[in-house]
């Protein structure tokens, strides 16, 4: 479970549900005596928050969560408005993990929670997605269609990985083509489209889970809108 503690009401909801169509479960508050209650009876795994709350503002929060023995070792990640280098320093001098200003992409957020998870130890090297039949085994670095394993190139395996793991969000093709060729010459996102194309081939009818966003890019699940 991820605390979000943003007062921004749009802000906090769009995180929770990026964090959920992701994988990962998240609870919003919006404003820190709420927060403050809940982690009386629940420890989550990683916490977001803001600095510019009502009430006591986010780096007081820090500050109790670092001075507590039940709370200290729980990951957080300072998300705000505030991108002066002074609050930056404040905020990891004050035990953050992390520092992210708006406004910022989603894509970019859930990367920086999966790293600062992964540094504390929260999240199972041993990875698997599933979605309508296909199985990705990251470990293992198997595909399976229904249970039948199914042969990729490691740039095939490494885009399906990548679509799977942010299933219902679009990536961009320049996004894709960064991630996993390493570049983003202008012109040469067809290579994106190839890889997709056989990818698709690939999974047969299955691979109909890779969705076309027109102008846009891919994604794994919801409709079709080449």
């Amino acid at each position: 479970m991820i605390y979000c503690v943003e007062d921004d009401d749009n802000i906090r909801e769009l995180v929770i549900y990026t964090l959920e169509t992701t994988g990962l479960k998240a609870k919003g508050f919006a404003e820190g005596s709420a927060f403050m209650e809940a982690l009386a009876f629940d420890t989550p795994e990683l916490i977001l928050l803001d600095i510019m709350l009502p009430g006591e503002d986010g780096l007081e929060l820090l500050r109790k969560l670092k001075d507590s023995s039940k709370t200290k070792d729980i990951p957080v990640i300072i998300v705000t408005a505030k991108s002066a280098e002074y609050d930056k320093v404040v905020g990891l001098d004050s035990g953050a993990d992390d520092y992210v200003t708006k406004p910022f992409g989603m894509m970019e957020l859930v990367s920086r929670i999966k790293a600062v998870m992964r540094r504390a130890g929260k999240v199972q090297e041993h990875e698997v997605h599933s979605v309508g039949g296909v199985c990705v085994d990251v470990k293992k670095h198997e595909v399976t269609v229904d249970g039948t394993p199914v042969t990729l190139t490691l740039k095939e395996f490494e885009l399906l990985e990548r679509l799977m793991r942010n299933q219902n969000i679009v990536l961009t093709r320049d996004q894709l083509l960064e991630d996993i060729w390493g570049y983003d010459f202008d012109g040469e996102t067809r290579t994106v489209d190839v890889h997709v194309r056989t990818l698709r081939q690939k999974l047969g009818k299955k691979g109909e889970i890779i969705k076309t966003v027109r102008g846009v890019g891919y994604r794994v699940g919801g409709s079709n809108e080449d």
